[in-house]
């Protein structure tokens, strides 16, 4: 009830005193009588009302401070974060690398073909590098690579390259059957796993083979830079690589190590991959290259990051392929790390600096939220993924990043209401880590194994 609306009320019940006074129902000591009585009721009221009051004002308050409070969670990730990727690129650039080139085998399990293969493909067959095989594999001889990796071949009649096709069925993950038959076949003792869609430099095996000179060295891990299509699905992924996923890998790497590998370029050995049982205990898994990572580190090994990026293919995507892949990626992540994941959400800029202008107690603390991500949050993408991985598409597109934000908020939520994920046009269950086939997939146990040089 108003102010006014109160005064109003009080002032009618003394009028009615009056009234009644001159009517002769109170005598003169009787009306003074009522009249201290009616103002004690109100002063005892109007002290409630203001109790009440006051304790509704504290309660909005402090739910006030604490979202404020909580919104500035995510600024000083960012800058916790920036910190981290000038700490890290400063140092591995001043690293001299000793000059260590043993032989080595790299391996490519690869399906199908993208805008960007071929050149992937020869990137491999162009390193300044004394020693090293290419083996490449694939499910059936009618895959659209096979075609490219033959004329690769005749190309490059210098290289050792050859092509298996089929693997044995060990679990659900394709790509994990063909590098245990890929390792199987490799002639050297280093191992260099690389995705079809990846290029690399020239230098590139110089660099990541190098620490293996110290034989606690259990994985080298790279960053990967974005080639992406003009289109916004594909840009908004590379950018949410190179802006934000790779500032989470190196405020992992400044807190507790590194004790997982990034699946575009993973370097070990065979006596590293005999420890953890080789392929053959990851085949069922998704996150194939972080279960890699983490179990040698478990068994012994230094993982570490390269400061050798590779760069990564994203082709045009429609909507429903865009949210289903940013889907599948977010719930392989909870998966594997829930606790990390579920911290995510203070490094959410978007929603708490929308909520914190909301509840702000004048429009220069709403406006200094806003501000304030706006800025350290561009900040801490131009330094992770522009100044450090040398990512081109987020260069160009660095104002594209807090739309990508509010999108991956929306897909962070989404990620709890479901442990399925679409993989390759199949849908599975994700239990405890194993991917289960929600239909038979229709793939029998093995292929026939073939090989060719040619």
């Amino acid at each position: 009830m108003s102010k006014v609306s109160k005064e109003t009320r009080d002032l009618s019940v003394t009028v009615r005193i009056l009234r009644q006074f001159l009517a002769g129902k109170y005598r003169p000591l009787s009306l003074c009588g009522k009249l201290v009585k009616q103002r004690s009721t109100d002063l005892s009221r109007k002290s409630q009302e203001q109790e009440e009051n006051l304790g509704v004002m504290i309660f909005h308050s402090g739910w006030r401070d604490a979202v404020l409070l909580l919104a500035a969670a995510p600024l000083a990730y960012y800058i916790a974060a920036t910190f981290a990727a000038w700490r890290f690129f400063c140092r591995a650039r001043r690293h001299k690398l000793r000059n260590y080139t043993p032989g080595v085998s790299l391996l490519k399990p690869v399906r199908d073909v993208d805008f960007g293969t071929y050149e992937n493909y020869s990137s491999f067959c162009r390193q300044d590098y004394p020693d090293y095989e290419i083996l490449f594999a694939v499910n059936d001889a009618s895959d659209p690579a096979v075609p490219l990796i033959r004329r690769l071949i005749a190309e490059f009649p210098a290289r050792q390259i050859r092509l298996l096709v089929g693997a044995e069925k060990l679990g659900a993950n394709r790509k994990v059957n063909k590098l245990a038959r890929l390792s199987r076949e490799a002639q050297h003792e280093i191992l260099v796993l690389t995705d079809g869609d990846v290029r690399v430099g020239p230098n590139y095996l110089r660099e990541v083979v190098a620490p293996f000179v110290d034989e606690s060295t259990g994985a080298v891990t790279s960053f990967y830079r974005g080639i992406a299509e003009r289109n916004l699905g594909a840009e908004l992924e590379a950018i949410g690589a190179s802006s934000d996923f790779f500032a989470g890998v190196l405020m992992a790497e400044l807190t507790e190590g590194i004790n997982f590998a990034l699946g575009a370029s993973i370097v070990t050995t065979k006596r590293w991959l005999s420890k953890i049982d080789g392929f053959e205990s990851i085949a069922g898994m998704l996150a194939d290259d972080y279960e890699l990572g983490l179990r040698i580190a478990k068994a012994g090994g230094h993982v570490l990051l390269s400061r050798e990026s590779v760069w990564t293919m994203y082709p045009a995507q429609t909507a429903k392929g865009f949210w289903e892949h940013q889907l599948r990626w977010a719930r392989t992540v909870r998966l594997c790390r829930p606790l990390s994941y579920f911290g995510l959400i203070f490094t959410l800029g978007v929603p708490w600096s929308l909520l914190a202008a909301l509840v702000a107690p004048t429009k220069w603390v709403a406006a200094a939220y806003l501000l304030a991500y706006l800025v350290l949050r561009h900040v801490m993408a131009w330094t992770v993924g522009v100044w450090g991985v040398g990512d081109e598409v987020l260069r160009r597109k660095l104002w594209l990043v807090p739309l990508r934000d509010a999108l991956y908020s929306a897909v962070w939520l989404a990620s709890f209401a479901s442990n399925r994920i679409i993989w390759g046009g199949q849908e599975f269950t994700m239990r405890k880590g194993q991917m289960v086939p929600e239909a038979a997939s229709g793939e029998a146990n093995s292929t026939p194994a073939t090989s060719a040089r040619g």
